[in-house]
């Protein structure tokens, strides 16, 4: 074990003790430890210690120069030693101003949503210290090899029956201008009936180019075509769906395809029909969800006022109905995009607070690392979808 010589300064620790200053002893302590380390190191580093001569001396010393380090307990002082060619460092990253932990607390706080401007706040109180909104910032990209690497991972060690898959849109600034980017973002429930997050993508607007590009992507790491891909109506998703997953199914999401007929209902006297469509989707056969779609089509589709919503009812149907393949147990998990949903509206939440990224790069790591946190906390814990309701 490394021992330390320390050259304790009795009178300022006697007067913080007297004082009850606490907080002062402590950063004095440490302050003392970290200074020893490294005249340590530099020990180490010239192979020589003090005064002595030595034929494996490396350089020579060339005194201290005092630098901050910002820690949890305040902002500490200490006297950094230096050698004549330059070439020794510490133990501490070079350039650093910050212990790791700070650093891991700054980035959880950006993860969760905490806007750079309010981080400076926050460190500043805590540790009496003024650290820039660009310096946040820098330190936010730590998390790309880590997000890279989670986004990357081969999916050929688990089969993923049914793949979840939408997009949300975000603002980013891109050559002085602002546009519009979608995140593409997929999840899955395995054979074990848990949920995983898979992946995601930023890309330009919704096209059938852009989603074969991310399924590729998906297909690229390992993943098998799933029996049922679950999604809304956009065109250019299907198409890419069919080309990509040969033999995979398409289920519309249940909740979007119904709020497009309600949409096309007429404000007054539609209660009656409301009910009846409720109805249909609520059958747990094929033979009864057929029926009471008959029954339908026979009582309202005479009616003018109905027939925008009617066509949209019959014209989607059996993509809406794909669920009924399955177990009944699984079914209310994959008739619709629900639980995606309710995860972008997490993403949603913290991109609120940045509100336009300053690159695609940004994005895509806020959105990742968010996600990350998302699979650790909330999707790993879970236990099976089977038993229980979505």
């Amino acid at each position: 074990m490394t021992q330390l010589q320390f050259n304790l300064n009795v009178d300022v620790l006697k007067e913080a003790i007297v004082n009850s200053n606490l907080d002062m002893v402590i950063k004095s302590a440490v302050v003392l430890v970290l200074n020893e380390f490294m005249e340590k190191e530099r020990d180490d580093y010239l192979q020589a210690a003090p005064y002595e001569r030595a034929v494996e001396r490396r350089d020579y010393r060339n005194g201290y120069y005092e630098r901050e380090f910002i820690m949890s307990i305040g902002t500490l002082t200490l006297r950094v030693p230096r050698t004549r060619n330059g070439e020794f460092s510490t133990i501490f990253e070079k350039y650093a101003r910050c212990d790791q932990a700070l650093v891991l607390s700054m980035l959880e706080m950006v993860i969760n949503g905490v806007s750079t401007r309010k981080v400076t706040n926050i460190v500043e109180q805590l540790c009496g210290k003024n650290v820039s909104k660009s310096f946040v910032s820098s330190l936010t990209q730590k998390l790309d090899p880590i997000v890279n690497d989670w986004a990357r991972r081969p999916l050929n060690t688990t089969y993923y029956p049914f793949l979840f898959v939408d997009a949300m849109y975000i603002k980013v600034r891109e050559h002085q201008s602002v546009v519009s980017k979608a995140v593409y973002i997929a999840t899955a429930i395995t054979e074990k009936n848990t949920r995983e997050i898979l992946g995601l993508s930023v890309d330009h607007a919704e096209s059938h180019e852009s989603w074969s590009r991310f399924f590729q992507q998906l297909k690229s790491r390992g993943i098998q075509s799933p029996k049922l891909v679950i999604s809304d109506a956009h065109q250019g998703l299907q198409k890419a769906i069919q080309r990509e997953f040969i033999g995979t199914a398409w289920q519309r999401c249940n909740v979007h395809f119904k709020r497009n007929i309600f949409d096309k209902l007429p404000k007054k006297d539609s209660a009656g029909i409301k009910t009846m469509i409720k109805r249909v989707f609520e059958a747990v056969t094929f033979d009864d969800i057929r029926q009471f779609k008959d029954e339908l089509m026979s009582r309202f589709g005479t009616e003018p006022k109905f027939e925008k919503a009617l066509a949209i009812l019959d014209e989607g149907f059996e993509d809406t109905i794909q669920y009924m393949n399955f177990p009944e147990n699984i079914r209310c998990h994959i008739r619709s995009t629900n639980s995606l949903e309710r995860l972008n509206q997490e993403v949603r939440r913290r991109e609120r607070v940045i509100r336009i990224f300053p690159n695609s790069q940004s994005a895509y790591r806020l959105v990742g690392a968010v996600l990350m946190q998302y699979q650790d906390t909330v999707y790993a814990k879970s236990k099976s979808l089977v038993g229980r309701r979505s």
